[in-house]
């Protein structure tokens, strides 16, 4: 689906943002964070459009696939541990989507609410957004506060919704992976996919939802 042939959505009150990969430009930060975990497995460092191609939920399933062998819980935590450092280390370096955060401004402006839900970490989280100035802009954030089975952020956006008490037809989720999509459809929102992120725009576009290049391009749809 091409930017052009986007479906008009309409009714839209409220943006449920994505973090990483979204609102956030991370994806070198997120390879550093994969190839420090490659290097320690003793697997070749991986190419971000690779991983583009690859990226997917369950994370564990995912990584059992790229170093070829089940993983104990034990390994998967130093996964987790060696992931998060080099990932911290490249987080500074790590810029706000082009336009932000004027384009969350422009949209309170216009009468709409919004607010942010990762599946990063909620306490790591939390004082990231406040670090960035945007906390304000939000009538919630939150962060994955617990594990699922299917590790997936459609439990994670119902309780979201639940807590903001909106209605899901008139919320529209922003984000850069399938599971966004499958999260929105699972609670009877709506989703919007940028390509700029962890997925590429081909498996993006081949959940049905609109796909656009940018969170920019994403607010410049939705204000059509």
């Amino acid at each position: 689906m091409v930017e052009n042939e986007l479906p008009h959505l309409s009714g839209i009150k409220h943006i449920v943002w994505d973090w990483n990969g979204t609102l956030l430009n991370d994806n070198h930060a997120n390879l550093a964070g994969l190839n420090g975990v490659c290097a320690a497995f003793g697997r070749d460092p991986v190419e971000l459009d690779h991983w583009r191609s690859f990226f997917r939920r369950p994370l564990i399933a995912c990584y059992e696939d790229l170093l070829g062998r089940a993983l104990t819980g034990a390994e998967w935590a130093r996964i987790n541990e060696i992931y998060d450092s080099h990932y911290r280390t490249a987080l500074p370096a790590c810029r706000l989507a082009d336009g932000a955060p004027q384009m969350l401004v422009d949209w309170a402006r216009a009468g709409g609410s919004q607010s942010l839900l990762s599946m990063a970490g909620h306490d790591a989280l939390v004082p990231l957004i406040e670090e960035r100035g945007l906390t304000a802009h939000f009538l919630r954030v939150d962060g994955r506060r617990y594990d699922t089975v299917e590790d997936s952020k459609a439990e994670h956006l119902a309780a979201h919704l639940d807590a903001l008490d909106l209605d899901p037809a008139t919320v529209v989720l922003i984000g850069d992976i399938d599971d966004d999509a499958r999260a929105a459809g699972a609670v009877g929102a709506h989703a919007l996919l940028v390509a700029s992120g962890m997925m590429s725009r081909e498996r993006l576009a081949a959940t049905g939802h609109p796909v656009v290049d940018s969170p920019r391009a994403a607010m410049e749809l939705l204000r059509r």
